[in-house]
Formats: structure tokens, sequence, C-alpha cells
């Protein structure tokens, strides 16, 4: 994407090339979609990388994957080779100038997110993605998501160990999102990710056992879109008298999804499932939403953010 393209924008002071954001989980620690013939990051404005916690974790017992009628079950269980490693051996081998960088940060108690924060700030990484929204692991991450005081508490000790910005990502397995979304700007978050996967299960009806190792995991896929659409409208309420940018995400798989999520609210689009099925299809939504902006006379994606234009409820009609 060139300098004046339509899709760059300024995301937390990052420039990225597109809205569109590679999803944690889905590419690894970014060097992998590298390999994909016809792929290049300079599509997308930015990486996620695997979620990474202090230790090295094997993650959970087989079967982790589980594919669903409108996208998947997964129960990973954070499998990462641990901080030290990622951040001395597999960044040094990523190349800053195609893409930003984000590191995505899991614990298990609030010290351990502050630590490997940490050890982040001193890196190369553009940014921090603090995952405490995570439905399959069995200690830390969705607790800390449902608990607003609990998000806050993360958030302020992970602010006070890097000046990178912080994208907290909140879980939509919860009552109030706005709320715990109020309670992570006062914190200190400097953006958003909305939302993480749903939880879910499957069942063999042969055996009567979960499918799942981890007997449930995070569902996602187009599935969980309308569910994302509506908490990405309802963060974008509290988020935006602070300017605090959002990337929204959930079952996109096309440029209709991602604009939709744009007018929700959203400053960039977070990519996941549909990498797995269509590894290509960044540059196939790229062209979609480059044609919409030209249609609807809109000069860059960013004058898209926010522009939905809600029903005014009327006098409910009595049917008698």
């Amino acid at each position: 994407m060139t300098e004046s393209s339509p899709l760059a924008l300024e995301f937390c002071g990052m420039r990225f090339n597109t809205p569109l954001v590679l999803l944690s989980g889905c590419v690894g620690f970014g060097d992998e979609y590298t390999r994909v013939k016809g792929f290049s990051n300079r599509e997308v404005g930015a990486v996620c990388l695997k979620g990474t916690t202090l230790e090295p974790r094997l993650g959970n017992a087989p079967h982790r994957v589980y594919e669903t009628a409108a996208g998947m079950l997964n129960a990973i269980g954070l499998q990462n080779p641990g901080v030290d490693r990622v951040v001395r051996e597999i960044l040094p081998t990523l190349d800053p100038s195609e893409t930003r960088f984000i590191a995505n940060v899991s614990g298990s108690s609030v010290e351990e997110y502050q630590e490997v924060t940490r050890r982040f700030d001193d890196s190369p990484v553009d940014a921090i993605e603090i995952n405490i929204s995570c439905p399959n692991v069995k200690e830390g991450g969705v607790a800390f998501g449902n608990d607003p005081g609990m998000s806050a508490r993360v958030v302020e000790a992970c602010r006070k160990a890097t000046r990178k910005p912080l994208i907290t990502k909140l879980s939509p397995n919860q009552t109030d999102i706005s709320q715990n979304a109020k309670r992570c700007i006062d914190a200190g978050t400097d953006a958003f990710s909305v939302i993480n996967t749903l939880m879910g299960m499957a069942i063999d009806i042969q055996s009567r056992k979960p499918f799942l190792g981890n007997n449930q995991g995070g569902l996602s896929g187009p599935a969980i879109k309308p569910v994302a659409l509506l908490k990405v409208h309802q963060v974008y309420q509290v988020a935006k008298g602070h300017s605090i940018p959002i990337i929204g995400q959930g079952g996109v798989r096309s440029a209709e999804d991602a604009i939709e999520f744009l007018i929700a609210g959203a400053s960039a689009v977070g990519v996941g499932t549909a990498l797995f099925y269509d590894p290509l299809v960044c540059n196939r939504i790229n062209l979609g939403i480059r044609d919409y902006l030209e249609r609807q006379g809109i000069p860059c994606v960013k004058e898209l953010t926010g522009t939905l234009r809600l029903h005014q409820p009327g006098p409910i009609q009595c049917g008698c």
C-alpha cells in the first residue's frame, strides 16, 4: 500500500498499511504466513503474535480444535515457548519494515502479566495486547476478563511496566462489557480488541464425552459475528469520548464483514478463523473495502469508523 492509500490509518501512533490485523493464535509468531505463496505482510496493518506467558507452556490435552457448522472451537491452552525465547530467538527474525508486530501477553496472575509485559517493553514489538479473556486455560484468562475490577488491576500493572501502546482484549463472556471497558480506560489502556472467542462445547454422542480434551473451548468464526458487532458498538460508545481505538473482530471473512465492524465503531478489523480456509483472504477484503470507499465517495477508511445510523424508536403501535 502506498503512502496515500485510502486504506492506511494511524492506530495508537502506529501507521497501519491497511485496517486489517492478523489475530493472535492464527498466524503463530508472524513468520508462518511469509511461506504462503501470494501473501505479503504489507497487506495487513499489524500482526498479533501468539499468546505468550512467562514460562513455556505445552497447552491443553488433545483434541484441541473442532470444526463447527459456522466456525470452530479451539482449546489450544496458550502453548508457547515462553517470553524469553520469543524475545531472544523469534522477534529478531521478523521484518519490521513490512508491518507492525503486536505481542500478546497472558498469565495466571497479575504479577505474571506485568512481568511478561516488562520483558516485551524492552523488545522491538510495536505494541502489547493484554489477553485477559482467554476461555480455554484453567487459570487466569477469562477469570480476569469477566471481572471489571480484576481487568483494571491487570491493565494498571501492565501500564506501569511499559511505555508501548497497550491494547486490552475484552471478553464477550461477561455481563456488562461497557463497564469493563470504562474501568480499563481509567486504568490506562490505549486501545481495545473486541471480542475474544465465546465459550462453547461440542459433544461426541457415541462416547458421550466432549470432543475437546479441555471439555470446553473458544468459539470463533461466522457464528459469532452478530455478537461481536454488538459488543464493538457498545464499547465504542464508551471509548469514543476518550479517543480510544478498537480492533473489531469475530467472524470476518469478507469485505462486507469488515465494513460492518468499521461502521459499528472499529478503527481496525481482525481476521482470524477465515485464514485457515483462505490464507489469501486479506487481499480480497482490502480490494472490497477500497471499492466500497470509492463508490461511497469516502476518501479514507478512518472516515468510516463509527458512522452507524441507528433507528430512532417510535411509539409502540397497538395491534388491536
